[in-house]
């Protein structure tokens, strides 16, 4: 009996903990819905930091010491420092491998290149504006030359062979039927200067700001031709050297940034062209020229502007034709198409 009792002792034993098993459960399960919620969180993105907009950060630009410079100095100060990283070159050849490998989105150049570029990177350059126009003078060292046609059997001293300064003096000859003038080029501009200033060449083709540090040097040597004033005289078209060049690539979604850079550039050259004395300090402490007096008598003879649109479209086609017409590798073997011009 007793032993029949054990028995039955033992099985309410049991029993007892089979009840009890169900209710424990919860409580197992619970511990990991309570650290899962926390991890889910931190692993998951807030809505706002995944459809925030990256920002673009500046424009980086390039322009040449000169003109091109001169009309951009009011974008270079610090106030701008966050739209536009702006440099400066010696050369084309330093823009222009800068721009293709993509380390620039917007240049200065002169017009023969931008669609010598355009050509070279398949369409993906676009012109933004027209920014120089003539800059080119002859210098005389004496009273002879008064015009183009008293160039005729002259030796004349010039720089820019192969590109735009060469084409432009070879088309004013034609144009007014000069077929004996003898032009000797020179590599760099500051040779020619210092020859025109030693008084080893009598008469010369150059480019301001040249012409103004030039005549500094020297007061025997004097503008005998301003030769955009005898292009008017023979072109229907204008007489353009600089434009403002961008990389449509690179600019895609920007279109906000470009419309703003244009008008900045545009009140930048007004301002230039207006306020010569305090436009010249500036030019003097970015380096642009050395002297903020040279630069205040180089600012009236550089032609700096700032044309878009369809303005820009007649000025450069109407430019690019008659490069094209006297050497079609000065414009890349072929003129730029219609989507070249921005705007237009």
């Amino acid at each position: 009996m007793k032993k029949l009792f054990a028995i039955l002792l033992t099985l309410l034993l049991a029993l007892s903990v089979a009840a009890c098993a169900p209710a424990q459960q919860p409580a197992a399960t619970s511990q990991p819905e309570a650290t899962v919620q926390p991890v889910a969180e931190e692993a998951t993105p807030a809505p706002a930091q995944t459809t925030a907009p990256v920002q673009a950060g500046p424009l980086n630009v390039a322009a040449l010491k000169g003109p091109t410079g001169m009309g951009i100095v009011a974008l270079m100060g610090q106030e701008y420092a966050s739209q536009y990283a702006v440099t400066l070159a010696s050369s084309p050849d330093e823009v222009t491998a800068a721009f293709i490998v993509g380390s620039l989105d917007i240049a200065a150049v002169p017009i023969n290149l931008g669609a010598v570029l355009y050509n070279k990177l398949e369409g993906d350059v676009a012109m933004l504006a027209v920014n120089t126009l003539g800059v080119l003078y002859i210098l005389e060292n004496g009273d002879s030359i008064q015009s183009i046609a008293d160039l005729s059997g002259k030796t004349l001293g010039a720089t820019g062979q192969g590109s735009t300064p060469e084409y432009v003096l070879n088309y004013l000859l034609e144009k007014n039927g000069i077929a004996d003038a003898k032009v000797e080029y020179y590599t760099e501009h500051s040779e020619l200067a210092t020859l025109l200033t030693a008084g080893d060449v009598k008469l010369g083709m150059l480019p301001e700001p040249n012409v103004t540090a030039t005549l500094a040097q020297n007061a025997d040597l004097r503008v005998a031709l301003d030769l955009t004033a005898e292009w008017s005289k023979v072109s229907d078209t204008k007489l353009v050297q600089g434009c403002i060049i961008a990389r449509k690539s690179a600019l895609e979604g920007r279109e906000a940034d470009i419309t703003k850079f244009l008008k900045d550039y545009e009140a930048s050259t007004a301002f230039v062209n207006g306020h010569h004395k305090k436009a010249s300090i500036l030019i003097e402490q970015y380096g642009i020229m050395a002297k903020a007096a040279l630069a205040q008598k180089a600012i009236g003879k550089s032609n700096i502007v700032c044309l878009t649109g369809e303005e820009m479209r007649a000025a450069a086609s109407g430019m690019l034709q008659v490069l094209f017409e006297a050497n079609p590798k000065s414009v890349g073997g072929a003129l730029p198409g219609d989507d070249f011009y921005y705007g237009a």
